[in-house]
């Protein structure tokens, strides 16, 4: 009687060790899926805009539409360089080399005056204590450029993974938005940046966007923003980070870059040689949305601890394990070990 007690409360324990991070994780998807009206998540029509013909570009990760131009980035693995690109040819007018070597980037940004900032802001190679950004020219003409690089480090000094680089309306400071699975939490820089010690970022608030975000775009107006992931794109207000609507993106290889015109045309590509660039139709009732103007007091600020200092610049540490992760960790570890347990237990004496 006791030995069957003792393995009847080890399958429990077993079951619960599976079973409950499992039920958390549906918990936050339903959360997330109540925030939707219904029917607000359809997909969206799109149109081959052309094709990148440059066979140099293998892996576009990152997107910007200004001055009549495209500007794209390779994933890690290529030099540190950008493509100026005709959206009537699809060929590229214009490289502009700014490093000879790069960790990870992972986005693009806007930053005015025929410039982008570049993210080199991935970690899924190596933990990485400290990411980089650039301002980078681009236009029709090829050339290097010997521009400053600030290095950016999260406020607890740990590593993430971030694939979303953008830049705050009014206020142009950057913003990077973590790649996580249940959720990317956003990151604000300094105003000012330091070239010789790494940039503190801000934690804005509690609030997680999409899971898995591979890019965003904030819209002309500043009060709206587009993040996605590989299959579907989500609208937020700014800065309040309020969801508006939902779209289910278009079947890509490997979708990782979404960029906004000036005239809030929403255009995506995805990793691959000869791969296309798509402009994709909104729903009118999402359109409606966006036209709204929105303004509020925005995300609070969470507070660095007391006596937090910079890591040196390329120093690596392992890589962090917010709450879902270590909830499956040591779920995981706990089950396997019951079940081991359980299975000695249960064997003919």
């Amino acid at each position: 009687m006791v030995v069957e007690r003792w393995r009847l409360g080890a399958l429990l324990v077993a079951m619960a060790c599976f079973v409950l991070p499992s039920l958390v994780g549906l918990g936050v998807e339903a959360r997330a899926d109540d925030e939707l009206e219904e029917g607000s998540e359809q997909a969206v029509s799109s149109r081959e805009e052309f094709r990148f013909t440059d066979p140099r570009i293998t892996e576009s990760s990152g997107l910007v539409v200004a001055d009549g131009y495209f500007v794209t980035t390779n994933d890690s693995g290529d030099a540190g360089r950008i493509y100026t690109v005709d959206p009537a040819t699809g060929d590229t007018v214009g490289t502009t080399t700014y490093a000879e070597e790069a960790t990870d980037v992972e986005a693009l940004a806007p930053a005015g005056n025929r410039e982008v900032w570049v993210g080199d802001i991935g970690a899924n190679a190596a933990p990485r204590r400290t990411v980089s950004v650039t301002k980078v020219p681009f236009g029709p003409d090829d050339e290097t450029v010997d521009v400053p690089s600030y290095e950016l480090v999260y406020p607890d000094g740990r590593s993430r993974d971030a694939e979303s680089l953008l830049v705050e309306p009014d206020t142009g400071r950057l913003l990077v938005l973590t790649k996580e699975v249940f959720g990317g939490a956003l990151y604000r820089a300094p105003v000012e940046l330091s070239e010789e010690s790494p940039n503190r970022l801000e934690r804005t608030g509690d609030q997680r966007l999409i899971g898995i975000a591979t890019d965003a775009a904030f819209f002309d107006d500043g009060d709206h923003l587009v993040v996605r992931d590989y299959s579907r794109a989500v609208f937020y207000t700014w800065p309040d980070l309020e969801q508006i609507g939902e779209v289910v993106l278009p079947d890509q290889p490997q979708g990782e870059a979404i960029a906004v015109d000036a005239d809030d045309r929403v255009h995506l590509s995805t990793e691959g040689q000869d791969s296309p660039v798509l402009f994709i139709s909104l729903p009118e009732e999402l359109r409606a949305a966006l036209d709204a103007p929105v303004r509020g007091n925005g995300p609070t600020i969470v507070e660095t601890p007391e006596g937090f200092e910079p890591p040196e610049a390329n120093d690596e540490q392992g890589l962090s394990l917010g709450p879902g992760r270590i909830n499956w960790l040591v779920g995981g570890l706990l089950g396997i070990g019951v079940v081991v347990l359980l299975v000695r237990a249960l064997r003919p004496r």
